[in-house]
């Protein structure tokens, strides 16, 4: 578990007439602010772990960035109010953003954010030409193996998974998050940085339509 990623709280608890006293794990949510070359683009609630994948991904699955590369440098600032990631990109991809903004059209959280109309609302995820498939024994062996990864939602039951997982069904990589985007993201992020072969990404929460364009425009 991430530091910061969870906090202990006290707990008072009412059973059959009786009071308790005790302490709980629950899972940490904070502001954190995406802010590209000085300009903040969105603040998100996220759990504090990660933040680095969590930068890169969304800026990623976003169509923000188009490559790693693109991404110059990244700062977590901690302040009063939340997190500052401190983003540093190349011209191009900031020169868009700048466009996209004077637009008013972004997609973030449930996917429909700052959408104008209908047609921006729902776009065509990036054509997935690979041909893999995956036997069913390993989707199942995955599915069975996610929750004992998942170190923080066994902490504190309150957070999502996501994963990513090798053709066979082992899982190489996890990452964690009260929000669901956010997990996903975080993963992409982790996955983008390297190299890696052909597998698939396995999520605790429902494949919505957001869900599967952020993945194929990794």
């Amino acid at each position: 578990m991430s530091a910061g990623s969870a906090d202990n709280v006290a707990r008072s608890v009412w059973n059959a007439g009786e009071l308790t006293e005790g302490n709980d794990v629950v899972a940490t949510e904070t502001p954190v602010a995406m802010v590209y070359n000085g300009i903040s683009h969105v603040v998100m609630m996220a759990t504090p772990a990660d933040l680095q994948d969590f930068a890169l991904g969304f800026s990623l699955s976003e169509g923000i960035l188009t490559s790693p590369k693109q991404l110059l440098d990244c700062e977590e600032l901690v302040t009063d109010n939340g997190i500052e990631l401190a983003l540093s990109i190349t011209a191009e991809p900031f020169a868009a953003l700048k466009e996209r903004r004077r637009n008013l059209v972004g997609r973030t959280g449930c996917g429909l954010c700052g959408a104008e109309s209908l047609a921006q609302a729902i776009t065509t995820p990036n054509n997935i030409s690979a041909q893999l498939t995956i036997s069913h024994v390993a989707l199942q062996q995955a599915v069975a193996a996610l929750a004992g990864v998942q170190r923080l939602q066994q902490q504190t039951g309150a957070v999502h998974g996501a994963a990513w997982c090798n053709t066979a069904g082992e899982i190489l990589l996890v990452r964690e998050d009260v929000g669901r985007h956010n997990a996903l993201d975080k993963l992409l992020g982790a996955i983008s940085q390297q190299p890696s072969d052909e597998g698939f990404v396995l999520v605790t929460s429902r494949a919505s339509y957001e869900m599967v364009a952020k993945t194929c425009q990794c």
